[in-house]
């Protein structure tokens, strides 16, 4: 008879000796970074953009469909998984926050990068790839450190034989002037053909909006296959495991900064030679968190203490439920946690007299769409679905069923036949907030509120935007 436990067994075994003779030959270890990349790539189906380099590896390694980051914001869901410990246990959670006040990590954290140079891995964060193609250089924490996160800006910098890990950060597909860039390519989205979630009133600045943000990730896949041919040109590539991913989910709206799937769910490559199967795909739930585990695992590196990330292909025990949180984002106050399985996703919203819409710098003045809703709803153009957008309260509890409802826009809370489900996931969302010490309980005062982010000084009230 073959019982669960030996058939997870047999199937990890050949993973498990790839990981032992990977461990002995101390492969390099990459982490390619978009800005704000969802899985709006051709391999993930999108039939608009064109990202042949994307493409490609995920046809020679493994591709996750299901990884999603604790954050939908990029400094805290950077200061999560280049940590490998959840933002709400560290503090770290509320965006562009401790950039004045001296904040350090709990001393029990610390940076996946300082581990693996302590493992003897020369550490970069990598700027120069090739003419014309740069990496950013962010890191973006929300906390202080005492030592440089990286030793160089390049894996060349390192000694002869040294192992190298290193993180290429690109903007693109963030908004700003890679849209602008992007608008220049030969190849250009029709914003006719794009598809609108129901949410989107289907409008030409709608249309427009999206179909740019397509073409951003067609320039960030391009600075991809940069990598990957500095990569073989320096005889590296078949010695590097390769992670592919984006800091947070992509920036439209209701995508990032909302713990609705767009704002977290972002794609996951995995190339690791002689470990993953050339073209497999897992559709298990993972974390961006897990990233920072399989590295630790390449190297060698005992599983810290306080750690929440599980590595992607040894871990006797696929995750059942992934968590999410947003709190602070610029002068915007809310806190929403969320946890979702492969069926359900229950939202809980702390602040439901905050709307929505209440002012955000960063949406007002870069977010078409919402404009047009604004101007829509006004004029009581927008069905029932886009209009729930701008209602002047949020549920307490959203609940939807991800099969049935994809988009999450019909709110299942208070129906008899779900109220075992919703139940069942509070209960685990309760649990983990206490479980992992959320720190987003105790609110920030208004005083570090306006020290942190000086524009919410003059911000307009809640119910604006």
């Amino acid at each position: 008879m073959v019982t669960r436990r030996s058939a997870l067994a047999a199937w990890g075994a050949p993973w498990l000796r790839g990981l032992a003779q990977s461990r002995k030959e101390r492969l390099n270890v990459l982490w390619i970074i978009g800005d704000d990349l969802g899985p709006q790539l051709g391999c993930y189906g999108n039939r608009l953009v064109h990202t042949p380099n994307a493409d490609a590896l995920a046809e020679q390694g493994v591709r996750f469909t299901h990884c999603f980051t604790p954050a939908p914001v990029c400094s805290a869901s950077r200061s999560a998984w280049n940590t490998g410990v959840y933002q709400t246990t560290t503090g770290t959670h509320n965006h562009r926050s401790h950039r004045r006040d001296g904040y350090r990590l709990p001393t029990t954290v610390r940076l996946v990068s300082h581990r693996m140079r302590e493992a003897g891995y020369f550490t970069a964060n990598v700027l120069e790839i090739a003419d014309g193609v740069r990496g950013s250089g962010k890191t973006d924490f929300n906390f202080q450190l005492e030592e440089k996160p990286f030793e160089g800006t390049h894996w060349n910098q390192r000694a002869p034989g040294q192992p190298f890990f290193a993180q290429i950060n690109f903007t693109a597909p963030h908004k700003g002037p890679m849209w602008q860039l992007a608008r220049k390519q030969a190849r250009l989205v029709d914003p006719q053909k794009v598809d609108l979630p129901p949410y989107y009133p289907d409008h030409p600045a709608v249309r427009d909006e999206v179909a740019n943000y397509l073409e951003a990730v067609n320039l960030w896949d391009q600075q991809l296959g940069a990598v990957v041919r500095a990569l073989r040109r320096d005889g590296l590539f078949d010695r590097t495991v390769i992670f592919v991913f984006g800091d947070n989910g992509r920036c439209l709206l209701r995508g990032k900064q909302w713990l609705y799937d767009p704002g977290t769910h972002v794609p996951l490559l995995v190339r690791w030679p002689g470990v993953t199967k050339a073209g497999a795909v897992r559709q298990d739930l993972v974390s961006a968190l897990d990233i920072a585990a399989t590295t630790l695992e390449i190297a060698g590196i005992p599983r810290p203490e306080l750690f929440h990330g599980q590595s992607l292909f040894s871990s006797p025990h696929p995750r059942q439920f992934v968590f999410t949180a947003r709190d602070r984002c610029d002068m915007t106050v809310d806190r929403i946690r969320a946890v979702r399985n492969h069926r359900y996703k229950l939202i809980r919203n702390f602040m439901p007299d905050r709307p929505y819409t209440q002012y955000n710098e960063y949406i007002s003045k870069n977010y078409p769409t919402q404009v047009v809703m604004k101007e829509l709803y006004a004029k009581g153009k927008l069905d029932p679905v886009q209009a729930q957008w701008m209602a002047q309260r949020k549920p307490e509890w959203e609940l939807y069923d991800l099969q049935q409802d994809p988009h999450e826009v019909r709110n299942f809370i208070g129906q008899p036949e779900h109220a075992a489900t919703f139940k069942r996931l509070r209960r685990v969302l309760e649990q983990w907030i206490e479980e992992t010490n959320d720190q987003g309980r105790i609110p920030e005062s208004q005083e570090t509120i306006e020290r942190e982010e000086p524009r919410a000084r003059k911000r307009p009230g809640p119910n604006l935007g």
